[in-house]
């Protein structure tokens, strides 16, 4: 039988037999009103569920939101689930996305999907396999990227190459619905082609637009988060952080090579309607305790703190990463 999965907002789900310590005090840098434990093999009982078979929660109320750039970073339901293994959190994450691609598809006759690069990709690879594989309607499926590197597509350094590797060569998604930069362009011209590029896709009703903020809204937005807690190009301290009008922009000066490269800004990622942020590796551990976890009241923000779109946010950890919570 599979976990009971239960409702909660924001939520702690843990898919592992360790629990959080009392570390634990606030999600996202914000102070926490309440924190109470639910205990699956005690409240469920009654339900006949054995401790194999539940999970454990802790739900978490804010009481405090930060804003950057007009934004309020706390609006969005967060849930956390802690995996034992990333082998555990890949298949979760098929599941995941696989639900949202058919409930999508049935509603809008298409699925509008963002991917970011790294590890993120590898974390995608239990879509390529049953019942996936097959069940999933690829011809409805519209793939964009958070960021591009500005290099050639067939470079190691390009997201779309490391995209195209691993994924988008195994599954019948439409070449026509494959939406990479222009590499022959600068990184301002990307950029720019790219904004109209999706202003076009969202005239033609490809992609959904926001009623609250005008920017695209995405069915759902994967993303990765850095040892530094950047989401998609966006580092912390970096001014683009707080860019609110442009839908796509261009730095010159990454802080990690290569340099060039283009990026959606907050305003388009957190008009999504899904996001989740997909975390592994002990090397993360610190960023995101202090993501969701202790935070210094006076600390800036870090950008994968800024992350909350109009839908749900849902971090997916493994163990090693959420093991300083």
């Amino acid at each position: 039988m599979a976990a009971l999965s239960l409702s909660f907002s924001p939520t702690f789900l843990l898919r592992s037999s360790s629990t959080i310590s009392s570390s634990v005090r606030s999600l996202c840098g914000l102070p926490l009103s309440k924190l109470s434990f639910l205990s699956a093999d005690r409240s469920l009982a009654g339900l006949g569920l054995g401790k194999a078979e539940t999970s454990r929660r802790f739900q978490l109320r804010r009481t405090k939101a930060f804003s950057t750039a007009g934004m309020a970073a706390a609006a969005a339901e967060k849930k956390v689930e802690v995996f034992d293994t990333e082998e555990d959190l890949a298949v979760s994450l098929a599941k995941y996305t696989a639900d949202l691609s058919d409930k999508f598809g049935k509603e809008r006759g298409s699925f509008t999907v963002v991917v970011s690069g790294g590890s993120l990709i590898k974390s995608l690879r239990k879509l390529l396999e049953p019942p996936y594989i097959d069940s999933i309607e690829w011809s409805k499926w519209h793939v964009f990227w958070v960021d591009e590197r500005v290099v050639p597509k067939d470079h190691d350094d390009s997201n779309y190459k490391l995209a195209f590797d691993l994924f988008l060569s195994q599954v019948p998604i439409l070449p026509g619905n494959v939406y990479s930069i222009n590499d022959a362009l600068s990184a301002e011209g990307a950029a720019d082609d790219y904004e109209t590029c999706l202003k076009h896709l969202v005239n033609s009703g490809v992609i959904a637009k926001s009623e609250a903020s005008g920017f695209p809204k995405f069915d759902l937005q994967l993303l990765g988060m850095g040892p530094d807690g950047h989401v998609a190009s966006l580092f912390p301290g970096h001014p683009l952080c707080k860019e609110s009008k442009k839908w796509v922009t261009h730095i010159l000066d990454s802080p990690k090579p290569p340099p060039e490269r283009i990026t959606f800004t907050f305003p388009v990622i957190n008009s999504s309607a899904n996001i989740a942020l997909v975390v592994c590796g002990g090397g993360k551990a610190d960023v995101v305790q202090r993501a969701l976890g202790n935070s210094g009241k006076n600390e800036e923000p870090l950008p994968c703190q800024l992350v909350s779109p109009e839908g749900e946010l849902k971090w997916f950890l493994d163990k090693a990463a959420a093991s300083k919570l």
